[in-house]
């Protein structure tokens, strides 16, 4: 029998792993690094966006390639925690090695290849994560600990941004003698990123508990991992709601991940803020989507993940609306702080879905296609982004992008039979 106090230290320690992981997507892909290279890097902030959406795209690109794979080869091999030390140590290095990228032209490879590495680390290292979920929990609480996952993610964003702010960015970090010149208590955070994703990843390594090693050799597995691949291509058709959900997903999480991608860079450019008041923002957008991640959770579990995804994806489009129209950086704040509420259900359930419908044996391919689902066009969205900000010469044009993936999104999620889907997989 499992021993209940063994198994929520178990679990606690799986979802600290969103707090520790979150460092990199808010300092690092949405609210430090990414203005900082589009503001001080890049020739100006236009060429600054096309070239960040450009790199994020193709990072996700080779996500969309691999993720599956992996998936596919991590099935055959049983564990799942030496892939998500070894994507964790890449991501680690890269985003400290970004105290490098110096306020100059000259460092835009330095800068951009580093985010490439690290992005592509920080999402693979997902598949293996999200995979666990099932072993760990009953399918009656998926919803509940994936909203609470997702919510940890969002606190630890928020802690490491009052850090990154308080610590570093308002104080010009005089207490560590760093010379702002050369913008070194902003480059400073990269460094807290790096440390942050390493300390607070531990407990997962130590506490929580992995599937048992099928003791395959890595080349076995490597070899029997695409046979399976193979067939669950060529046999998709017994999971065709999965298959519309990837679809779904392919469009919807495209549109979140451009949010982030592009969300401080939107920030600085339409609205002239500051790297402070970018961070504060940052600060308050954790908050909400904290609350929201954390609330959903229960509705997850009572009405479904269909019911909750088709919410949150209303949810963020009427914001996104309202920031395309308005002038006002206050609105423009305030309706940020609105979208946040949803960003977190929207993942979380997306994650939880797979989770119920997922063939057991299948679990960590599924979640690999869940990856690829995420990233097959994310090259899209934010280049598309970049291109139509050139284009239109404003940045509003980019959000459009947006606006169109969430809608795509939402009209095939409608066709997905959630109650359908869980009941094939029981028979």
């Amino acid at each position: 029998m499992t021993n209940p106090e063994k198994s929520s230290k178990g679990l606690f320690s799986w979802a600290l792993y969103d707090w520790a992981n979150s460092s990199y997507f808010v300092i690092i892909q949405t609210f430090v690094f990414a203005a900082y290279f589009s503001e001080t890097i890049a020739k100006n902030v236009e060429i600054g966006t096309a070239q960040w959406g450009n790199m994020i795209g193709f990072a996700g690109i080779v996500v969309a390639i691999t993720a599956p794979i992996f998936g596919a080869i991590a099935d055959q091999a049983g564990k799942r925690k030496p892939w998500i030390a070894i994507f964790t140590i890449i991501c680690v290095l890269g985003s400290g090695f970004l105290w490098f990228a110096k306020p100059d032209p000259s460092y835009l490879w330095l800068a951009l290849s580093l985010g490439f590495i690290s992005t592509i680390a920080a999402e693979l290292v997902y598949i293996f994560y999200n995979a666990m979920l099932p072993d760990l929990v009953p399918a009656s609480k998926i919803g509940r600990w994936s909203g609470w996952g997702w919510g940890m993610g969002y606190a630890g964003g928020l802690a490491c941004l009052l850090v990154a702010l308080y610590a570093f960015i308002e104080t010009d970090g005089f207490w560590l003698g760093l010379d702002t010149e050369q913008s070194e208590p902003v480059r400073a955070t990269f460094i807290l990123t790096a440390v942050w994703y390493a300390v607070f990843s531990l407990p997962l390594f130590f506490r929580t508990p992995d599937v048992p090693s099928k003791n395959k050799a890595i080349s076995t597995s490597i070899t029997d991992g695409f046979k399976q691949l193979k067939s669950t291509f060529k046999e998709v058709k017994k999971y065709k709601y999965i298959v519309r959900f990837l679809i779904a997903r392919m469009f919807y999480n495209d549109a979140i991940v451009t949010i982030y991608a592009m969300g401080g860079i939107y920030a600085a450019g339409t609205f002239g803020m500051d790297q402070s008041e970018i961070l504060i923002f940052g600060v308050g957008l954790n908050i909400t989507a904290g609350i929201g991640a954390a609330l959903f959770a229960w509705l997850d579990d009572k009405s479904g993940s269909k019911f909750t995804i088709l919410v949150s994806l209303v949810g963020v489009a009427i914001p996104v609306i309202a920031v395309i129209f308005t002038e006002s950086s206050m609105w423009f704040i305030i309706w940020g702080l609105f979208l946040g509420l949803f960003f977190g259900p929207n993942q979380s359930s997306s994650r939880s879905f797979m989770a119920r419908i997922a063939p057991p044996e299948l679990s960590t391919q599924m979640f690999g296609l869940l990856a690829l689902s995420g990233k097959a066009t994310a090259w899209a969205g934010t280049i598309l982004f970049g291109t139509f900000t050139l284009l239109f010469g404003t940045q509003q044009a980019g959000m459009v992008v947006v606006l169109v993936l969430l809608l795509i999104g939402f009209l095939v999620m409608l066709t997905v039979d959630e109650k359908e889907a869980i009941k094939k997989l029981e028979d």
